[in-house]
Order: structure tokens, then sequence, then C-alpha cells
């Protein structure tokens, strides 16, 4: 390569980093413009900033490799008990997404894109720095992921069943003791009972403080906005999860005196908003802080990279090794709301139980343009909206700014419709 070459690649790296450093630094200052930030959401945004501003890998100081992972159905617990750690590595840059945009054909879904701009670039430390990449085939973009990710990675893809039967489940627990043996092989550690007893242990910890936090979201909604909450589940990406669990301790101690002193995030009455869909990946924050920004409260979510991505805990019934691999392949699987799955009812009966639990006022359904499972489900969703009498609409959106303002019309419009509909302030019980 000639030095003029060199000089031109050096070039373009320098305008990837500035590019992509701006709209993530852009995107934290607009977190924090909502105002009323809990002190302990400071370590939350901090590790963002260190990994998409700063280009840093957080994760590095550890003496432990790192997996990297492109779904939540790839279980934390069995890279936990193999002495390594999860990193997830789904993203939201645009800048990312621009440079895959070249790679994947137009209708590939912007995630995927984005993967593939990191990939190509070679600048992203946490991509950079996995000894390995595991891969849940979701969907057909996720099979190409892994055909381009293992030109230059050990990549495993895993397959997931279609459904939740019992055979389906013995499919999974085959899955997960390969995943295993492989796991054993990059770190030299064995799994062994005593290892994923630990594992859920410090997984299960983590769960518990969210469905603490979760609790309190119920009872007061306007304590914390929404997309503040969906900055603390991004985070969990980048952090070891015994920190992530302390620094989530914290913020809940933060909320239960908030919740005392009847201090909220705004006085104002605002419509409860759920989101679901397509996944809200830092830093493609437009759809959450437009929610906010135009008068909503995004009072919660129902997407993977939000509180479902950490649902309930595994339930060990047979305590032997076995029982326990069965256990987290039955969490994993059975209560998964994920279109990927042919029967999908339990979409619904979550979505039903969530506008109860957060007396939700109105449901966003975000798809990624070009991710078809999504995309599919939401006349299902519509159709049992209408049953509730939830005031219900459907955005499309790329990795780009280029369709925000198109989205704040619309949803400033929806959020003014429950308004006019009957819309009543909070009548949470009291703390």
């Amino acid at each position: 390569m000639t030095e003029s070459m060199i000089s031109k690649q050096e070039r373009q790296e320098a305008r990837f980093v500035r590019k992509a450093s701006g709209t993530s630094a852009g995107y934290l200052r607009r977190m924090e413009e909502l105002g009323n930030m809990p002190d302990a959401l400071t370590p939350f945004l901090d590790i963002l900033r260190r990994v998409y501003v700063d280009m840093e890998n957080p994760l590095a100081d550890y003496q432990q490799p790192l997996v990297g992972t492109y779904c939540v159905m790839a279980p934390q617990v069995l890279i936990y008990a193999a002495d390594a750690i999860p990193v997830k590595l789904c993203s939201g840059s645009y800048t990312a997404f621009s440079v895959g945009d070249d790679i994947f054909p137009r209708d590939a879904c912007p995630l995927v894109k984005a993967v593939a701009g990191f990939e190509q670039m070679e600048l992203m430390p946490v991509y950079r720095d996995c000894s390995a990449m595991v891969v849940p085939i979701t969907c057909d973009c996720k099979k190409k992921i892994v055909e381009m990710l293992s030109r230059t990675h050990d990549v495993w893809p895993m397959q997931v069943p279609a459904g939740r039967e019992d055979t389906d489940i013995d499919w999974y627990v085959s899955e997960l003791y390969a995943l295993a043996e492989k796991l054993e092989q990059i770190t030299g550690k064995p799994i062994t009972w005593d290892t994923m007893a630990e594992g859920m242990n410090l997984v299960g910890k983590a769960k518990y403080e969210l469905s603490r936090y979760m609790d309190i979201k119920k009872r007061t909604p306007y304590l914390m906005w929404g997309t503040h909450t969906l900055s603390v589940m991004n985070a969990a990406s980048y952090m070891r999860v015994d920190v992530w669990t302390s620094c989530m301790h914290t913020l809940n101690q933060e909320m239960e005196e908030r919740m005392t002193a009847g201090r909220k995030v705004t006085s104002r009455q605002r419509p409860r908003i759920l989101l679901t869909g397509s996944p809200v990946i830092f830093p493609n924050m437009k759809v959450p802080l437009l929610i906010e920004e135009m008068g909503g409260i995004l009072a919660a979510d129902e997407t993977c990279m939000g509180e479902r991505g950490m649902s309930d805990p595994a339930v060990v019934v047979d305590e032997s090794f076995d029982g326990m691999i069965r256990a987290l392949a039955n969490q994993t699987i059975r209560p998964c709301s994920c279109p990927t799955f042919v029967n999908n009812t339990e979409r619904i009966y979550r979505l039903r139980q969530m506008i109860k639990d957060y007396q939700i006022q109105g449901v966003i359904y975000h798809v990624l343009r070009g991710c078809l499972v999504y995309d599919y489900e939401y006349r299902m969703t519509e159709e049992e909206m209408g049953k509730l009498g939830i005031p219900i609409i459907r955005l499309e959106s790329d990795y780009n700014e280029e369709d925000v303002e198109q989205l704040r019309i619309r949803i400033e419009a929806f959020i003014e419709l429950i308004k006019l509909s009957g819309f009543h302030g909070d009548n949470s019980s009291a703390p």
C-alpha cells in the first residue's frame, strides 16, 4: 500500500471516528437535557460515552476473555460459567450503518448494516477485543452476519427453535451443550455444576435489581424518564454483570428515596406510552427521545434491548448439571416474546399485562426498516389494542436522522390524540 493510500485511509478513519463520536455525544447531551436526572444514572451514561464517544473498551481491564453476542438468546449464564464476559455487539450507530449500507443489500435491516460497518472499519475496541462471537439465528440477516464475521472472527451460530414445545427445548439444550464445549475451548476453563451455579447467581442478582426497579416504576411511573431507563439497559451490554447489578442497586435506592419524597421528573400530567417492536439500541435513541420531548412519558418498553432482555431468572427443578442446562433453556425460550417463534401469543399476553401494570394509555410500535419479523406482528398487535381500546401507531425508521422531523410530527400528533380521547393524569397508587 502506497503512502498516499495509507494517508487516505487514515483520513477516512478519522472522519468515521469524528462523525460516530459526535452523533453519540449529541444523543447523550439530549438525554441529559431531559432534566431531573438521578445521580445514580451517571455510571450508565459514562459507559455509553466510553464505548461510543471515546471509542474505548470498558471491559479491557478484566483478565477474562470477551465473548460477543448478537441476541439475548445467547445465554449470559453459560458465558460467565466459562469464566468469560459476554458483550452485546448489536449497535444503533448511524455512522457504522452508512458504511454497512454499501456492504449489505438495500432492504437489509439497519442493525445488521451497523454491525457490518463497525467490522469493516475495525475501529471499535469492543468488537476487536472479542475472543469469539455467538450469533443466535433469529432471522435471515443473522445468518449473513455469521458469514461476514467468520472471515475475521471465531463465530458460533446458535440454531433457535421455531416453537416452544418439549421437543424444541430438547433441541435448544443440545445447542447449549455444544456452546458450552466451545466456550471451554476458548477460556480453557471447564463449565461445572459449581460454575453454572455461580453464573446463575450472578445473573439472578442482576434480574432481581431490575425487578425492583420495574416494581417502583409501576407504582410511580414519573420517577425517571423512560429514555434514561433504556440507557441503563443499553449500558448493560458493556458492563460486567456484577458491576451493573451494583450500579442498579444504587439507582434503586435513589428511586425509592425519590418516591418517598414525591420527587418526579415532571410535574405535568403526560400520556403514558409503551414502546414495543424492534429494539432501540444506542445511539439510535430518536424515538424514545421524541416521545418525551413531545409531551409523553415512556412508561415501559417491550423490546429485547429493554426490560425483556433480562426476563425472569432460570428456575432449577432438577439440581443436576443437566437440570441446570434445561432450566436455562426453558428460561430462554418459553417466556420469550421474540417474533422469531411461529406462535407468538406470548407477546400479546405480555403486552396486555404491561398495559395493566404500567397504566398505559398509548402504544408505539417501532419497526426498523427491513425488520420483517417485527413488522409482520404489527397487525396482530393492532387488533389486540383495538379490543382494549388502546391507541396504537406504527413508526418505521432507519439509522439516520433524515426522518426525525417526520417522526416528530407523527409522535406529537399521536400524543395529542391520546389527550383529546379522554387522557387522564397520574392515577398511580401513592407511595
